[in-house]
């Protein structure tokens, strides 16, 4: 027997907003036989699924083939609002160029590998083992360039600082104390990698919240009909703010403490618990 308030869920919400490292895809690298036909059902109920993610469009648009999602997504942490099958950008906010030359400047100098991603293209100084963690596990192939030479007009969405030894976190500590002020950082794990921080470094004000709120611009609905899943701290604000907001059973206390239900973890499949409980 549903109570009032979840009748009332299941005929207002129109868009299901879902991370993916954490939340969709498991330890493992995989997506759970039971999410995906949670989801298939829920197309079928006319909810509208948007993947909203950290990851770079050249990573995240490979799931958003895997699953056969159409419409708009959010990549960069909050960075890009694209439709990857038709190119489309309907918000997108880049570095400044001086930011990110002051940025690649700072991580010489320190010896911190930074990566650059534009909306077509991820760039590297050379190859390490950040590459091969991009191109093996996230099928992502780098572009190598002399960052001196980047043209002044590239747009860069974010750069990124992957760390796993304790002088490379303390490099990207100095990096943080650097630019805190000047440039938006956010930190995220991927559960295939619990040992390495993912630090993303986007221009200032990005969020995925403020790519979710173009979003809903656009296609003309409002955050009470929006149900979003998440495990990270960065996913927080999206959480706390949409009409029912889910976290992970492996999200840390903080993230759940803002949430109106907490789920299973991503190995038990909580996206497909959830959306049953809330949309089917």
């Amino acid at each position: 027997m549903l109570s009032p308030d979840e009748k009332m869920t299941k005929n207002n919400i129109k868009l299901l907003v879902i991370d993916i490292d954490g939340t969709l895809m498991m330890r493992a690298g995989e997506i759970s036989d039971d999410d995906r036909a949670a989801l298939d059902a829920a197309r079928k109920k006319y909810v509208t699924i948007s993947l909203c993610t950290g990851r770079a469009i050249q990573a995240g648009r490979l799931v958003v083939e895997n699953l056969g999602l159409d419409g708009y997504h959010m990549f960069f942490d909050g960075g890009l609002v694209s439709n990857p099958q038709t190119g489309e950008h309907i918000y997108m906010q880049t570095i400044p160029d001086n930011l990110v030359r002051r940025a690649i400047a700072f991580a010489r100098q320190n010896n911190i590998i930074l990566d650059l991603w534009s909306a077509t293209d991820y760039f590297a100084e050379g190859e390490n083992w950040v590459t091969d963690i991009r191109r093996d596990y996230f099928k992502v192939f780098p572009k190598f360039i002399d960052f001196n030479n980047l043209p002044d007009n590239q747009e860069i969405i974010k750069a990124t600082l992957v760390v796993r030894s304790p002088e490379e976190k303390a490099g990207a500590k100095r990096f943080r104390d650097q630019f805190n002020d000047s440039l938006h950082l956010s930190s995220t794990v991927t559960p295939a990698f619990p040992e390495i921080d993912f630090i993303n470094v986007l221009a200032p004000g990005v969020s995925k919240k403020a790519a979710l709120e173009a979003l809903l611009r656009h296609i003309n609905i409002t955050l009470d009909q929006v149900m979003a899943i998440g495990d990270g701290r960065n996913d927080m604000p999206v959480i706390s703010a949409a009409g029912v907001g889910v976290a992970m059973g492996n999200a840390p206390d903080e993230v759940k403490a803002v949430a109106d239900y907490v789920t299973l973890d991503a190995d038990h499949s909580g996206v497909a618990e959830a959306i049953k409980k809330f949309l089917l």
